[in-house]
C-alpha cells in the first residue's frame, strides 16, 4: 500500500506537468492557426489599379560610401518610365568618391539633385537626418524611398507606386525581398523576410498597419512635414521607416502595392555577425511601437517559440502522439500553403522543403536575439 502511495505521489506531478505542457501546446497552436489564417487576406488580395496618369514623385536615396552600389542603382532610377520625377541622392559624409560621382552626374542630368552632409547634429540619428534633408529638398509631394544596395525590378517602379495614390492616401507600402542563394543564413533571411512581409502587408489590409521597410516605401511630403517628421524618434538608431509608419499610418490613409513592377530587390547580409547586428537593431526599434502592435507581435512570436518547445517535449515523452503530431502537421500544412502562395504573390522565392528546419532555427534564435535587443541601451547601426 505504501509503495502505491509513493508511486502515485511521483506520477501526479508528472501528469500535471504534461497536462500543462499539452495545454500550452494546444493554446499556442490555436494562436498560430489564427495568425496564419489571417495572413490569407494578402493571398486573396487583388489590387484595383487603373490607367490614370501617375503623380509627380521624388525618389530619395541616402548613401554613405556607396559609390559602387550607386553606379548600378542610379542608371536604373534615371531610366524609370515616369513622366515627372526627380532623383535626390543624399551623400552622408562619404569618404570614398561618392560625392564626385554624384556631382558629375548632377551636371549631366537635370533629374538628379545632390544633397551633401558634412556634419550630423548630436541630437539626431544620422540616417534620419539624411532622410530629413532629402525630403526637404524634394520639389514633389509624393516621396519614394529606397536604399543604395537595392534594385527595382522594373522601370515602371515609380509609376506603379504613384498610381496607388488617391486623395486620402498618405502611405503606400511596398515589398522588398533579398536576393536568394543556397546557404543556411540566406534561407533564414528569406524565411524571415517573407514572413515579415506577409505579416505587415496583411495587417495593412486588415486596417492595422504597423510597419514598412525603407527599401520600398512611399508617403507624402506634406503629411511628413505636418506631423513634424521624426519628432520624438529622431534619436533612435533605425526606425526611419517602420516607426514613422507605426506612429501615423491607419486604415484610412494607407495602401499596399505588391504588383511585380513594384518589387525592389536588396542585398542580404552575408555573415552571421552582420545579420545578428541588423536583427538586434530591428528588434530594438520594436520597443517604440504602439502598445497594441507590441502585444500583437509578441503574441505571435511567443506562441511560435512555445509551440516548438512544447512539441519537442511532448514528442520525446510520447504524450498523445495523435494530438501532438496532428497539431504539428496541421500548422505545417497551413504554413506551407500561406508561405508558398505568399512567395508567389510577392514575386519571391522560398524553398518550402526546408520550412520545418528553418522555422525551428528561427524559433531558437528569436529569444536569443530579442532579449539582448530589448535590454540593451546602446544599439549600433552596424
Amino acid at each position: 500500500m505504501s509503495a502505491y502511495i509513493f508511486a502515485t505521489s511521483i506520477c501526479q506531478p508528472a501528469m500535471s506537468f504534461l497536462f500543462i505542457v499539452l495545454s500550452i501546446f494546444l493554446t499556442c497552436l490555436s494562436i498560430q492557426v489564427f495568425y496564419w489564417l489571417s495572413f490569407l487576406r494578402l493571398i486573396f488580395y487583388n489590387s484595383k489599379s487603373d490607367d490614370k496618369s501617375p503623380e509627380a514623385i521624388s525618389i530619395i536615396v541616402c548613401a554613405r560610401n556607396e559609390e559602387e552600389n550607386l553606379k548600378e542603382l542610379v542608371p536604373l532610377l534615371l531610366q524609370q518610365d515616369h513622366p515627372n520625377y526627380e532623383l535626390i541622392v543624399v551623400d552622408d559624409r562619404s569618404v570614398d568618391s561618392t560625392y564626385e560621382y554624384l556631382f558629375n552626374l548632377q551636371a549631366e542630368s537635370d533629374k538628379v539633385k545632390l544633397v551633401r552632409i558634412d556634419e550630423v547634429p548630436d541630437h539626431m540619428n544620422s540616417k534620419k537626418y539624411a532622410l530629413l534633408l532629402g525630403i526637404k529638398a524634394a520639389k514633389n509631394d509624393l516621396l519614394l524611398l529606397t536604399d543604395a544596395d537595392c534594385r527595382p525590378r522594373s522601370l515602371n517602379w515609380a509609376s506603379t507606386i504613384s498610381k496607388e495614390y488617391n486623395t486620402e492616401t498618405q502611405f503606400v507600402i511596398g515589398y522588398s525581398p533579398y536576393n536568394f542563394k543556397w546557404s543556411l543564413l540566406n534561407l533564414l533571411i528569406q524565411f524571415e523576410t517573407l514572413l515579415t512581409g506577409i505579416h505587415y502587408l496583411s495587417a495593412t489590409l486588415w486596417g492595422v498597419p504597423y510597419m514598412a521597410v525603407g527599401r520600398n516605401l512611399s508617403y507624402r511630403k506634406s503629411f511628413f512635414l505636418t506631423q513634424n517628421g521624426f519628432s520624438g524618434i529622431q534619436h533612435i538608431v533605425g526606425g526611419d521607416d517602420d516607426l514613422f509608419v507605426n506612429k501615423y499610418a491607419n486604415r484610412n490613409n494607407s495602401k499596399i502595392c505588391i504588383s511585380p513592377d513594384s518589387i525592389v530587390d536588396s542585398v542580404p547580409k552575408s555573415s552571421w555577425k552582420s545579420y545578428f547586428t541588423q536583427k538586434k537593431r530591428h528588434l530594438s526599434v520594436g520597443r517604440s511601437y504602439k502598445l497594441f502592435d507590441k502585444i500583437r507581435l509578441t503574441l505571435f512570436s511567443t506562441s511560435q517559440i512555445l509551440f516548438w518547445i512544447c512539441f519537442v517535449t511532448l514528442s520525446l515523452l510520447s504524450v498523445n502522439p495523435y494530438v501532438t503530431f496532428g497539431g504539428f502537421g496541421f500548422r505545417l500544412v497551413l504554413q506551407t500553403i500561406v508561405l508558398g502562395l505568399g512567395a508567389k504573390k510577392l514575386s519571391g522565392k522560398f524553398p518550402l522543403i526546408v520550412l520545418p528546419v528553418i522555422d525551428l532555427i528561427f524559433a531558437v534564435l528569436l529569444p536569443l536575439l530579442s532579449v539582448p535587443a530589448l535590454l540593451s541601451k546602446k544599439i549600433k547601426w552596424s
